[in-house]
């Protein structure tokens, strides 16, 4: 904890030394009268909204302006400097876009659990009602939550509180650095780049599915149009023949127009990386920070390896265990971003998917070993048979094509089956490039505990292609 402890007293003396540096605490406007963080609210003490834990069909939105005003507010009310409140609220619901009911239960603009809520749960704005969806009154709440968890004293303390695991410390007292150093512009800065990284990175991931889709028209049309070709040639009775060729040529008209969709999609999906590749470009983490580079998606390396899929710990989730056979299934968002474990030569690769893995590739590692890749959403140009990897290289985006009930990322090794989750170097990035799913919960958990191993993903078709037999790839590595 020394390093978080390191953090905490930076943020604490921010303003008291040097001449620059801006001010810890700004006061802007009045609040009403808020309660005290010494005591929790009484029972019954607060108004709800009706069904509080439900999302609201409107919600109130705010500019980056007025969020900063709002940050700067609450800390000084209670005494907690403003760039740990934006932090939080950063890494909780993404300044507000993602506000749940989380697969935890967490709601709102900082992500209370409901019974933390009826006890710290604040009406910030006056007007008779506590609302965690209420931005003011939810900022307000966990400025309140951090001080009586002793924040004033100790922020890393009050952080732990609010949820209690180093990882999460380490990167709110991380990413509140960042922001005290960069101040409201790059507190923008940064939320933007984000914003434009994950919405590229998911356009990609939704233009290529719908690709898949379109290849797997074409491939069954062509395939109908062959088989009636050959059953037409071998047909005795002219009549036979003739009925057999119309409906070979019909299908033949099918299979013309689904190509000529693959030819859009292509063309669709081309803009859509070439928009991805634009932005990665303009993209650059504004300090070496794990918080940072975790926000932006950036690669995790150590002990030779890189984690290979990337959004940190709050995002990216694995069990000790996969079902009864050897692998790691590692949850993420679709369109999170996947690298290269370690240098290799890719064997093979599916763009197109490949009966039960879907889009994927396997890696041959320097030390003889491969591993193998499912469920992607998007392959990278480069990734072919015969192309050298450095680790760390991009791979694709994390999807939910072929046999997969959500999205996540299919891990297994070869040609000895074995958990990557039960090797050193998959467990060195335990807390700071994932979480455990089963991991058990400790200490402070009313507040944001683990990521769940479920994704909440609406709408989400998942499919298995049409593939010829030569394509077909099964998750037994025998071969």
């Amino acid at each position: 904890m020394t390093k978080l402890v390191a953090l905490a007293a930076a943020l604490a003396l921010v303003g008291a030394t040097g001449a620059s540096a801006a001010p810890v605490f700004t006061v802007v406007g009045a609040t009403p009268t808020l309660p005290s963080a010494e005591l929790p609210n009484a029972a019954g003490g607060i108004a709800l909204p009706p069904d509080f834990t439900t999302h609201p069909v409107m919600t109130r939105s705010m500019s980056f302006g007025e969020l900063n005003a709002l940050w700067h507010r609450a800390g000084a009310a209670y005494g907690i400097p403003w760039q740990v409140l934006a932090a939080i609220n950063k890494i909780e619901s993404n300044f507000g876009r993602n506000m749940g009911p989380s697969s935890a239960g967490a709601v709102g603009w900082m992500q209370f659990m409901p019974s933390t809520w009826l006890r710290w749960g604040t009406d910030a704005t006056g007007d008779g009602v506590a609302d965690p969806w209420d931005p003011q009154d939810a900022v307000f709440s966990a400025a309140r939550y951090l001080a009586a968890a002793g924040g004033r004293e100790d922020l890393a303390r009050g952080v732990y509180a609010y949820n209690h695991a180093d990882w999460y410390v380490r990167d709110v007292l991380d990413l509140a650095n960042v922001f005290r150093n960069g101040g409201g512009v790059l507190t923008f800065n940064l939320d933007r780049a984000q914003v434009q990284l994950d919405a590229a990175r998911k356009e990609v991931a939704h233009v290529n599915r719908a690709l898949v889709e379109a290849v797997r028209a074409e491939r069954a049309a062509r395939r109908v149009e062959r088989t009636l070709t050959r059953d037409a040639a071998r047909a005795l009775l002219v009549s036979d023949r003739l009925t057999l060729e119309r409906r070979a040529f019909q299908a033949g008209v099918r299979a013309d127009g689904a190509a000529t969709v693959v030819a859009e999609r292509r063309e669709v999906l081309s803009e859509a990386r070439a928009a991805l590749d634009a932005v990665r470009s303009g993209v650059s983490s504004p300090v070496a920070l794990p918080a940072v580079a975790q926000l932006l998606g950036a690669p995790e390396s150590a002990g030779g390896y890189v984690f290979p899929v990337g959004g940190g710990p709050a995002h990216v989730s694995v069990g000790h265990h996969h079902h009864d056979y050897p692998a790691a299934d590692i949850a993420a968002p679709e369109g999170s971003p996947l690298y290269a474990l370690t240098d290799g030569v890719v064997q093979d690769a599916w763009p197109s998917g490949a009966g039960n893995c879907g889009i994927g590739l396997k890696l041959l590692a320097a030390d003889g070993r491969t591993w193998t890749y499912c469920h992607l959403s998007y392959l990278e140009p480069g990734v072919t048979a015969g192309a050298a990897l450095p680790a760390g290289a991009p791979v694709g985006l994390v999807g939910t094509t072929g046999h997969s009930t959500g999205p996540h990322l299919h891990l297994q090794s070869g040609p000895e089956l074995t958990y990557p989750q039960e090797e050193p170097w998959f467990q060195a990035f335990a807390d700071s490039a994932f979480t455990w799913q089963d991991a058990a919960p400790g200490g402070h958990e009313e507040l944001w505990p683990a990521p769940s191993p479920v994704f909440a993903v609406v709408d989400q078709p998942v499919f298995e292609l049409v593939e010829p037999a030569a394509d077909v790839v099964d998750f037994t590595l025998d071969s």
